[in-house]
């Protein structure tokens, strides 16, 4: 049977400057545990620490620029790009600009 989730859980963010995560599906919003979905806003200056990730984190920027350094190097993704992230790879995510960054995470 379908199920309605009638709004999001705010989640704590780790990282500098507060950052706002609402996650939709999830172990904390409906009890999933394969699969989180979850749209983030985080502010200009916010950083995260280095994380390796043991799923694959496909993310769809909506708004402003969100920078994701790995191993491979820094990528820049804007408004209406996407990045997928292996597991395993050393990852870290921040919004340098101005304007900060909204988007969904799975």
């Amino acid at each position: 049977m379908a199920k309605l989730i009638k709004a999001p859980s705010l989640m704590r963010a780790a990282g500098t400057a507060p950052k706002t995560i609402e996650e939709y599906v999830g172990r904390a919003n409906s009890g999933t545990s394969d699969v989180s979905i979850a749209r983030m806003v985080s502010p200009e200056g916010w950083t995260e620490p280095k994380q390796t990730p043991e799923f694959d984190e496909y993310t769809v920027v909506l708004k402003g620029m969100l920078r994701v350094e790995s191993q491979s190097g820094a990528l820049d993704v804007r408004a209406g790009q996407a990045v997928v992230t292996p597991r395993g790879e050393w990852v870290r995510y921040s919004s340098p600009e101005p304007e900060g960054a909204e988007y969904i995470a799975v």
